[in-house]
């Protein structure tokens, strides 16, 4: 018998939900579990990677379930919003009612599991941004699978930086994205690198889903533990990969050269799936010389809490503050 340990047995239990998060973050996790405890998004699982029809099916329900979101949204986004295209990428460009600089720009990469999100969720998301920061917002809607497996968001995300840059001055962009959105913002800066281009002033990465090996210690100390995101996204991202390497820099940016990137803005909560993958890019950042911002919110699960709550108010000020300061 090998004297290796293999790691920590840990009793089936319930873990409860803590008195030292705001009231309104308690019920936002309330509200994601059913009467036995457990997450309602535990429920679902991915179709099998090459089962296109099953991937188109899911795909249906997810937007349906983003347009009942965006309804919810209307009369509370002030911004307008026009779509453009630039070779084979869609950018949905929201500009505030009062914009503070004409010369900023924030580019943003929404999220979705790498599979869902675009569309009239990405228009929403890119007003939202446009409203936070008072710049134009520039949505990348790229491409995604099963019709579109990598490279093509990746195509898309660089497309939209050269056109972006054709209008605004390096120091004067932001590059953002949420989970998958922050795989590509991080990819797209290290192709960019490669390529000569010059990198924006600031980058913000909330969740980011930047390892998609999912080697972390969090992909199996917070499974279940995270309502939003309960488990493993591996088949989506076999699926994104279309047989790439998944440790390959631009499908897993954590793995890449990210010296003389910008400085960084990174977010998780000690209940997120992806805890593992901030602070290992947070750590790998600051290896690197690359001024970077960690914040980890108490008890919160993939994506925020998703409410008006305390905490979900603290993040939009901090993002907004790295943002401003970036601008200078």
């Amino acid at each position: 018998m090998s004297d290796q340990k293999s790691g920590v047995m840990v009793q089936g239990r319930l873990i409860p939900f803590p008195s030292s998060i705001s009231p309104e973050a308690r019920t936002s996790l309330e509200q994601l579990v059913n009467d036995e405890g457990v997450p309602l998004n535990a429920l679902y699982t991915m179709p099998l990677p090459d089962d296109h029809a099953g991937w188109m099916k899911i795909k249906a329900a997810a937007d349906g379930q983003y347009a009942s979101a965006v309804k919810g949204l209307a009369g509370t986004l002030r911004a307008s919003v026009e779509t453009v295209r630039t070779g084979e990428a869609t950018i949905h460009v929201a500009t505030p009612e009062t914009t503070v600089n004409p010369e900023c720009a924030y580019v943003d990469f929404h999220g979705g599991a790498l599979v869902f999100g675009g569309g009239e969720a990405c228009r929403a998301q890119a007003r939202m941004q446009a409203d936070q920061h008072r710049v134009l917002c520039y949505g990348i809607d790229y491409r995604m699978p099963p019709e579109h497996p990598y490279p093509a968001a990746l195509n898309d995300a660089m497309a939209a930086y050269r056109y972006v840059l054709e209008l605004h001055a390096p120091t004067r962009i932001i590059v953002g994205g949420r989970s998958a959105g922050g795989n590509l913002a991080v990819a797209m800066l290290l192709r960019a690198k490669d390529e000569g281009l010059p990198l924006p002033a600031g980058l913000v990465l909330l969740s980011p889903e930047v390892d998609l090996t999912e080697s972390g210690d969090s992909f199996q100390v917070n499974q279940t533990v995270d309502v939003m995101l309960p488990g493993s996204l591996m088949r989506n991202n076999v699926l994104y990969a279309g047989g790439a390497d998944l440790a390959h820099p631009y499908l897993s940016p954590l793995f890449g050269d990210l010296e003389d990137l910008p400085p960084t803005f990174l977010q998780s909560g000690t209940r997120d799936l992806f805890l593992s993958n901030t602070v290992r890019m947070h750590r790998a950042l600051r290896r690197a010389k690359v001024e970077a911002e960690l914040h980890i919110f108490e008890a919160m699960p993939h994506g925020g809490f998703r409410g008006n709550t305390p905490e979900d108010h603290d993040l939009a000020d901090e993002v907004s503050r790295f943002v401003k300061g970036r601008w200078g």
